[in-house]
């Protein structure tokens, strides 16, 4: 029979090694990749459409537009949940044509928050005494400064389906963009495929099948 003071040890030990575990998984729950469609959406039109929508859908929710072009849309907007807290969200989109030439694109997006608390900090005055040199008194002004305390990457499935809910809205009401010059002269200059060469194996397997048709 194991006496219960030679059980505590262990016990303990299989505690915090169960513990550790768990916290060890918990800090990487967020870091692991998954075949989910949180990000992703696919739609129907050009990559310059999509991306229009976007826009649109952007600032129809009070996002101010940082960086604008054709196929990347970055937006940034703020708010103050509480009194002593401020907290700002960027939101970037990337579309991406699923294939040349299609009329189909894949939008993928993602929401960084980042949160600044409130700091307060003192400053203290010094005076000058001939006899002892400086002494500071505890008197002065007080400087509020903000500094961020959190950032972290959206994971919310609800709140990017929102934002594709009102960029198919859009989507309906954006003019077909055209492209731009330098586009066409790009398209024009690419290099087209290489067609297979004949071997003389695949010349006398045609000229046979010629023969016996």
């Amino acid at each position: 029979m194991i006496h219960r003071f030679l059980l505590l040890p262990l016990v303990v030990a299989l505690t915090s090694l169960t513990a550790c575990t768990t916290t060890k998984h918990a800090g990487l729950q967020h870091e692991e990749f998954g075949a989910t469609g949180v990000f992703t959406r696919n739609f129907p039109g050009t990559e310059k459409t999509s991306c229009e929508a976007a826009r649109r859908a952007l600032l129809s929710q009070g996002y101010v537009i940082s960086d604008w072009k054709p196929v990347v849309i970055k937006g940034r907007r703020k708010y103050q949940p509480e009194a002593d807290v401020h907290a700002e969200i960027e939101f970037n989109v990337v579309c991406v044509a699923d294939s040349k030439g299609s009329n189909s694109t894949t939008v993928f997006v993602n929401a960084v928050r980042d949160r600044y608390s409130l700091k307060k900090s003192n400053t203290s005055a010094s005076i000058g005494v001939s006899a002892i040199g400086s002494v500071s008194l505890p008197f002065g002004s007080t400087d509020d400064a903000l500094v961020k305390v959190a950032s972290e990457t959206i994971p919310t499935g609800q709140f990017y389906e929102q934002f594709f809910e009102l960029l198919e809205r859009y989507l309906d009401s954006v003019p077909y963009v055209e492209e731009t010059e330098e586009e066409k002269k790009a398209i024009a200059s690419a290099p087209t495929p290489a067609k297979p060469v004949a071997t003389p194996a695949t010349e006398t397997k045609e000229i046979k099948e010629s023969e016996e048709d």
